[in-house]
């Protein structure tokens, strides 16, 4: 599941290049991302650790033997904060709190992310890989602070457990029980770590489903215990609890359809799986991630909180039939 390597990137060296050390911001950007769940909160998270980098007289710059590590360490402790706040923050967060979901590369919107105007630089572009297929970045969101960045630091970009003492503040010791006990809730959910083969054709047959407000075909296309997890963040309206069971599902799906005529479902790739992205009148309202066990649908997590939908909201259509 590596994602990077350790923390050498950006070599060392005493007088350190302007490229030098703009070229981490990919990285810092994948690993915030990993480790907040939120594109948003990793941009600023990346934005502050340049911040710190910046503010930083020349000569202390100039001692820093791999600027690459210390704008790791920095990142991984301001997300380490972030966790922890962020925890009561979602204790507030009315309804049901959902990872940021990502567009694939082809389908990213120019400065929609990064707020400018052009095309966003492709190494501000989160890697879309395992690690952030959106029942992966659930079960992290279950995990402590530290069990998170403990984790997504060794298994994730594959950094040594003393590396990781230094940003966490514990032991390297410390941090091998916390990344063992991470791992255990991986294992324990069971998250799937490849794309089911057929995970296309049977969201296609979901929306095709959901189009023709086909309730038997969308019951038979979902597992008997299925749920579903919709995020509106207070902003829309959105289901407070996880609607389980296929019927009630299908159900739920058919009245949304009958309350927004015109409601355009399009098959687009969500955190690197095939996925949905609903739109009305031309906007982007609903991004919807699937997990899929055998030719079922077991979970759908449906984004319509619009500050998680920056990435979708303009222009978002690559110009590709679908």
């Amino acid at each position: 599941m590596s994602t990077s390597t350790s923390s050498t990137r950006g070599g060392g060296g005493s007088d350190p290049t302007l490229d030098a050390i703009v070229g981490e911001r990919g990285h810092l950007t994948n690993l915030a991302y990993r480790l907040l769940g939120s594109l948003a909160e990793a941009e600023d998270a990346v934005q502050e650790t340049y911040a710190r980098w910046y503010a930083m007289p020349k000569q202390k710059q100039e001692a820093v033997e791999s600027p690459g590590a210390w704008l790791t360490t920095v990142a991984g402790r301001i997300c380490l904060d972030l966790l922890g706040s962020a925890r009561a923050r979602r204790e507030r967060y009315v309804g049901e709190w959902v990872p940021e979901p990502l567009p694939d590369r082809a389908e990213w919107i120019s400065g929609a992310a990064g707020g400018g105007a052009g095309p966003i630089d492709p190494a501000d572009r989160v890697t879309l890989d395992e690690s952030v297929n959106m029942a992966f970045l659930v079960v992290l969101e279950s995990m402590t602070p530290a069990e998170r960045v403990a984790f997504v630091l060794h298994d994730v970009f594959r950094y040594p457990f003393a590396e990781i003492a230094a940003i966490v503040g514990r032991t390297p010791a410390a941090c091998r029980q916390l990344a063992t006990s991470a791992r255990r809730r991986v294992s324990a959910a069971q998250v799937p770590t490849a794309p089911t083969a057929g995970q296309a054709p049977l969201v296609r047959n979901f929306k095709e489903a959901w189009e023709a407000r086909d309730i038997k075909a969308l019951v038979g296309l979902l597992a008997p215990d299925a749920a579903m997890i919709a995020d509106g963040g207070g902003l829309v309206g959105a289901a407070l609890r996880p609607i389980e069971g296929s019927a009630r599902i299908a159900e739920y799906l058919i009245q949304i359809a009958d309350r927004a005529p015109g409601l355009e479902l399009l098959e687009r790739s969500v955190n690197g799986r095939p996925g949905l992205v609903a739109r009305h009148t031309g906007v982007t309202v609903t991004v919807a991630a699937f997990e899929l066990s055998g030719d079922r649908v077991t979970r759908i997590w449906a984004v319509r909180n619009p500050e998680k939908l920056g990435p979708w909201l303009e222009g978002a259509d690559p110009g590709r039939p679908r």
